[in-house]
């Protein structure tokens, strides 16, 4: 089995859709969630799923409330979804993944809405003939090593239980956030707790070029990546950076088209990407950003919002791909909300996560749950 190229999958299809339920839905976080842009206490989604009379497929749209990483929302994106894309979608049919793709684009949805239409549409492909997306995909059928991330704190020793808390040697790596003033010194305290896991940090874009003197500090501690310092559009001061630090630089915000990786890579301003299928709009452009990144000789890995069962089920099925190369940020089911709307849940072994065999992306959704955590429906 082989990896599809984006040519051959934008001839798949037809994508036939009859009807589509969405849902909005809002669960309890098991605690607040905090990095240096704002803190979130419960995770709002938009759930769709999409059918016909012979398959159906789910879909997330999983923006932060409070615009964390972009500008889209659980409220934007739900009106986008409701009031124009989803009315214009039931009862049609596209003749492929191509022209689904074009008329999403046509009507100026933004990528987190997108993503909820098209990676539906592909699992209702799959499951149209009875396959696996991975097995669509030409991917293989392997478990993903899973890494633990950690949001900020207010002293060392809540970040230190909270490392503890969630298990971080049940991990294949651990990632920190770090903010202006919140830096050097947690880097150096979780090194002198964890000398030998692999680590690295998340800025989230907080810094500019006037902070360089902390990611020269920081450069010391023997980190696999700086992922995200600066702003989207300061691919200069990346670059500068990347001049005099070992430590690769990691894009996150920075990487939403294939266009992005090359232009950072003509720089030299970046030397890991890590793909989020909600920030760039689903698995046709994630697929164009893997063949950049392997054009560019960019290693790659699977970012995540964090989302839902469905969005993290998704995100690990390209976290399969031979050329993801870190583990992802998809964690076990307990580790983010008091109740997965997924079965089987996400669970660790020898810290990776398995993909249960079965049709689209082998799991499924519990209905009686996310009834729980409905607070909104549509029908189309």
């Amino acid at each position: 089995m082989s990896i599809k190229k984006v040519e051959e999958l934008l001839r798949m299809g037809p994508v036939t859709i009859d009807r589509i339920e969405a849902m909005r839905v809002s669960i309890p976080m098991v605690e607040p969630f905090r990095i240096s842009s704002g803190e979130v206490s419960r995770k709002d989604a938009i759930v769709l799923r999409m059918s016909n009379e012979h398959s159906f497929g789910w879909g997330e749209s999983s923006a932060m409330a409070g615009a964390f990483y972009s500008h889209d929302t659980p409220d934007s994106c739900q009106q986008q979804l409701v009031e124009t894309a989803l009315p214009r979608l039931a009862g049609t049919q596209f003749p492929n993944m191509q022209d689904l793709e074009a008329t999403l684009l046509s009507w100026s949805l933004s990528p987190f809405a997108r993503v909820a239409v098209e990676t539906a549409a592909w699992e209702m492909l799959a499951r149209a003939g009875n396959q696996s997306l991975r097995s669509l995909f030409g991917l293989p059928q392997a478990p993903a090593a899973s890494g633990l991330a950690i949001g900020l704190y207010d002293t060392l020793d809540e970040l230190h239980a909270a490392i503890e808390r969630f298990r971080v040697r049940d991990y294949s790596r651990l990632k920190i956030k770090i903010k202006q003033g919140h830096d050097v010194a947690l880097v150096k305290a979780v090194r002198q707790w964890y000398e030998d896991i692999p680590l690295f940090v998340d800025a989230n874009a907080d810094y500019s070029i006037e902070h360089l003197e902390i990611f020269r500090a920081l450069d010391t501690f023997n980190l696999m990546m700086f992922e995200q310092p600066f702003k989207r559009d300061d691919i200069e001061t990346s670059a500068t950076l990347q001049r005099e630090c070992r430590t690769p630089l990691c894009f996150d915000e920075g990487i939403e088209t294939a266009e992005d990786v090359h232009r950072a890579a003509d720089q030299d301003a970046c030397r890991i990407v890590n793909i989020k299928l909600q920030r760039v709009g689903g698995f046709l452009e994630a697929f164009r950003v893997i063949e950049a990144c392997e054009q560019r000789v960019v290693p790659f890995w699977m970012g995540t919002m964090p989302e839902l069962g469905i969005g993290s089920a998704q995100a690990l099925v390209l976290a399969t791909h031979p050329a993801c190369a870190f583990p992802t940020d998809v964690e076990l089911s307990t580790r983010w909300y008091c109740d997965d709307i997924l079965t089987p849940v996400l669970q660790l072994e020898r810290g990776c996560l398995e993909i249960p065999d079965g049709p689209g992306l082998g799991f499924n959704v519990d209905r009686e749950i996310l009834d729980r955590y409905t607070v909104a429906r549509w029908s189309f």
